[in-house]
């Protein structure tokens, strides 16, 4: 049987190099490519399945038209021309009524192949439609914090990890989201090097590390402004490399570090003053320490802040000058293609941005015009975005005609007026390039598009000839299009032959100590920049007003991260993954349990003054008391009701726009009892 090696398309920062075993048009396994060092031979549980989602008996298999209420879930089969037809027919008689900017596409993650992922917001783009701003449910803050401070560049190569002699995990889950890394770690660890995690709740990674600091939801900037403040009064700066290299410092020191004793520290983050003292102590004496960075620190109200804190450790110590020390965030930054023609293809130089996380504000605000016709690709916004209900019932608009191009029939096609069906990566060819590693690839498609499924690409493409868009991308060929991507290219990236790429599994050469591409050139400290923008120019911590106001409301917080089977609700449609996970629950300490009359397995509800969700309760210490903790994001069919986020608001962080679900305040009842 043959083989075919494939790279995985999940929003994954490992970007795993695959082997999938073929018979035919069906794929028999998947299994990590041996070949691949970073990858070396093992893909995680989910991967490892994917072939039955490929194969899964619910795909889509021709599009769809819907002939009940939105939201129903009826429709009816019809040809691809038909479909088609339809959709052309509308998009140009809402642009002849009232413009392009009537129109948005929303195609996000969960295809990761540069092609797949951006040719349908290209195809917006040349039509001068209204832009997506995407990531601001994911990463837009930790990106924009990390700029601020170190510039728009890459961090450490994760590979580096053998040659550090401490490493953290700041809010970052290995087991769940960095299993690679993880892996090389374990052989670090073997040698003596200490694993720190600091994390709300105690994670399979936290259980497995050397120490756990169960820190307070928000207030990883107090205790990075502690260890600062423990380096500076202890003498474990490298004034050397502070000098040279960063910007701010001396202000920073008299004007914010001050407030930061180990005792004010314990108090707001809820730790020990002398497990305080202790890991600036153990940070201190390391010289190439790691900080593996988690994005979940950045996803509330002063996310920035929290890690623009923690990613000025690394200078202090010097470590971001040293191989194996440093912070590892997302290396895209320095693996600098040029993607501007599938991302921008010739296109009206501006026009009106729609951010990720506020769709359903724009299906029911936007004027001038408003949203008509909403094209959805890769993405499940009725169950991830924040705000559901509203978002839900903007989608329910009998005036809005919404496309859904999906594998599946989610929560979201549910709405949509006409469904596509969709490829799964395994049935795409496209170029890779991981946003956790140094590493790029193309990959050939495992099995031919199954049913009727078209690709992303497809779509794009075809669409753009029935809309009449010229740009070059609209009639190419997926590898004439891989040069372009390099042409362009800046830095180690312009050195690479993109006919490696084709053959096999390419490592970018990594740098070898942290760049700073800041206004200054160095780490910014002390943000010029941020200050213009009514930001607090210097990391810091403060309490959140509406925080505070919630938290005297509502007596939990939520805490929300990925489940190990079921990150996501693109592998909802596999029943080994959906079984390992178990039903779709809500996390409470034992304590917070029993003062609401509570039993483990018993179905609850999660309230606020946004909505609410019906789960099973799971009674676990491994969160602390005042923390509701929901691993996962499932669909509707498999929860008692509704999803977590319907809990959530639309609130945007203090620096980049994101949205801040971990800034949700709640309370768990008895389901039956009045909400």
């Amino acid at each position: 049987m043959p083989n075919v090696r494939v790279v995985c398309a999940h929003d994954c920062p490992d970007m795993c190099s695959l082997v999938a075993e073929v018979e035919g048009n069906r794929v028999l396994r998947i299994q990590g490519d041996p070949d691949q060092p970073y990858t070396a031979g093992y893909a995680c549980a989910k991967v490892n399945r994917d072939a039955e989602l490929v194969h899964a008996p619910d795909r889509l298999k021709t599009p769809l038209r819907r002939t009940g209420p939105k939201g129903s879930g009826r429709f009816a089969p019809v040809t691809w021309d038909a479909a088609l037809d339809e959709i052309e027919t509308r998009w140009k008689a809402i642009i002849a009524e009232v413009g392009p900017e009537a129109l948005l596409g929303y195609a996000y993650s969960a295809h990761q192949g540069q092609m797949n992922r951006h040719i349908v917001n290209g195809l917006f783009h040349a039509l001068g439609a209204s832009r997506l701003q995407a990531g601001t449910v994911c990463d837009t803050c930790c990106e924009t914090a990390w700029d601020m401070t170190v510039g728009p560049v890459g961090c450490a190569d994760p590979e580096s990890v053998v040659h550090s002699d401490l490493v953290i995990a700041w809010g970052c889950d290995l087991m769940a989201v960095n299993i690679h890394f993880w892996t090389l770690l374990e052989k670090v660890r073997k040698t003596g090097v200490k694993l720190v995690v600091i994390d709300p709740r105690r994670s399979q990674t936290a259980a497995r590390a050397d120490w756990h600091l169960p820190i307070r939801i928000g207030t990883d900037a107090a205790l990075a402004c502690g260890i600062a403040h423990i380096l500076l009064r202890d003498g474990l700066l490298d004034r050397a490399y502070i000098e040279a290299h960063t910007l701010g410092f001396d202000r920073w020191a008299a004007e914010v570090l001050p407030a930061f004793p180990p005792a004010r520290v314990a108090e707001i983050t809820g730790l020990a003053a002398a497990d305080v003292e202790r890991l600036a102590a153990m940070y201190g004496a390391s010289k190439r320490s790691l900080i593996r960075l988690g994005e979940g620190m950045t996803r509330l109200a002063r996310g920035g802040q929290a890690l623009r804190a923690v990613a000025t450790l690394p200078a202090l110590t010097g470590a971001y000058g040293r191989e194996g020390g440093g912070a590892v965030l997302l290396t895209a930054g320095s693996m600098e293609f040029d993607f501007s023609i599938v991302r921008k293809p010739g296109a009206p130089s501006s026009s009106r941005q729609v951010a990720h996380h506020e769709l359903g504000q724009a299906l029911l605000e936007l004027r001038d015009p408003p949203l008509r016709a909403l094209l959805i690709a890769a993405n499940n916004p009725a169950v991830t975005n924040p705000d559901i209900d509203r978002l839900r019932r903007g989608l329910a608009r009998e005036d809005l005609f919404t496309v859904v191009h999906d594998p599946f029939l989610t929560d979201t096609a549910r709405y949509a007026d006409i469904v596509l069906p969709a490829t799964t990566y395994l049935e795409t060819e496209d170029f890779y390039r991981a946003y956790g590693a140094y590493w790029m690839q193309y990959a050939p498609a495992a099995v031919p598009p199954q049913h009727e499924a078209w690709s992303n690409f497809r779509l794009a493409q075809e669409l753009a000839r029935r809309m009449g868009v010229t740009a070059p991308v609209f009639s190419m060929a997926p590898q004439e299009i891989l040069p372009h991507f390099f042409k362009g290219a800046s830095g180690a990236v312009a050195a690479i032959d993109p006919a490696s790429v084709l053959a096999g599994p390419v490592k970018m050469p990594p740098p070898k100590a942290q760049e700073f591409r800041t206004p200054s050139g160095k780490l910014e400290i002390f943000s010029a920049t941020l200050e213009a923008q009514g930001v607090p120019p210097m990391p810091t911590w403060e309490p959140d007003a509406k925080e505070q106001a919630d938290a005297a409301r509502w007596p939990l917080r939520l805490l929300t991260a990925p489940g190990y089977f079921q990150a996501h609700t693109a592998w909802a449609a596999v029943p080994f993954l959906r079984a390992r996970e178990g039903a779709p629950a809500v996390m409470l300490h034992p304590e917070e349990a029993a003062k609401r009359g509570l039993a483990d397995g018993q179905t609850v509800r999660l309230v606020n003054d946004l909505g609410s969700a019906g789960l099973v309760l799971r009674i676990s210490d491994e969160v602390r008391p005042g923390v509701a903790f929901v691993p996962g994001q499932r669909p509707d069919a498999e929860t008692v009701a509704g999803t977590v986020n319907m809990l959530c608001d639309t609130r945007r962080s203090d620096i980049g726009d994101g949205a801040c679900y971990q800034s949700t305040f709640l309370d768990v009842v008895a389901w039956d009892a009045a909400a």
